[in-house]
């Protein structure tokens, strides 16, 4: 089985890239298409996915809401996909931008970005609730003063652990997510023997479903 992640900029693909490796199994191959902004990416929606041809591949659409109505964003990105010829495509929209997830993770903040006492602070009013932030990017760059968005989220990507994360939007993202793979989730921890306590955390934490 493939996963093909359609997303908007470089940095979500680093995000990806760091933690995916604990969500999904090894025998599922990931693939990130990462297009120049908002704009290339709903404009080759459609075009990606009539030209993909292959048998047994998902399709994950991942965009920034950034100051947008959510439910209108979703809403035309699932007719693009629908103009594409897919009514499967799991379409998510991060609210309101890839560093709200961040957000909800200080701790993975504070390990990538070596910044010492962060964790602590995860139960302040605005990190219990980091979708509410309506500038994220600007709030990280407060906590990090030399934060750069690929390389930031590289660091940080890494390090996160979805079991944990208090922005709404990554665990709405993590369900739709492990929806599409249950069986090959089950199968794979069914096989595991883990060596170590952490070991059997990360191959299980992060696999709970909420609702949308």
């Amino acid at each position: 089985m493939k996963i093909v992640f359609l997303l908007e900029e470089q940095s979500m693909k680093e995000a990806l890239k760091g933690f995916l490796p604990r969500v999904v199994p090894r025998s599922i191959h990931c693939i990130y298409v990462v297009h120049e902004g908002k704009q290339d990416l709903e404009k080759s929606i459609p075009r990606k996915l009539r030209a993909w041809r292959e048998d047994d591949v998902r399709f994950i659409v991942l965009r920034d809401q950034d100051q947008a109505d959510c439910q209108v964003v979703k809403t035309n990105l699932t007719r693009l996909c629908e103009e594409g010829g897919r009514s499967d495509v799991l379409v998510r929209v991060v609210c309101h931008e890839l560093e709200s997830w961040f957000l909800g993770d200080l701790k993975a903040v504070e390990a990538g970005m070596g910044i010492g006492n962060l964790s602590g602070r995860q139960n302040q009013s605005k990190f219990r609730n980091p979708d509410s932030i309506n500038q994220p990017a600007e709030e990280i760059k407060r906590i990090v003063v030399n934060y750069q968005k690929i390389s930031g989220a590289r660091a940080i990507g890494k390090h996160m652990n979805p079991s944990i994360n208090k922005s709404r939007s990554f665990r709405v993202f993590i369900s739709g997510l492990v929806r599409i793979i249950p069986e090959e989730i089950n199968n794979e921890i069914a096989k595991a023997e883990p060596t170590s306590a952490e070991e059997h955390e990360q191959k299980t934490f992060n696999f709970n479903v909420i609702e949308e």
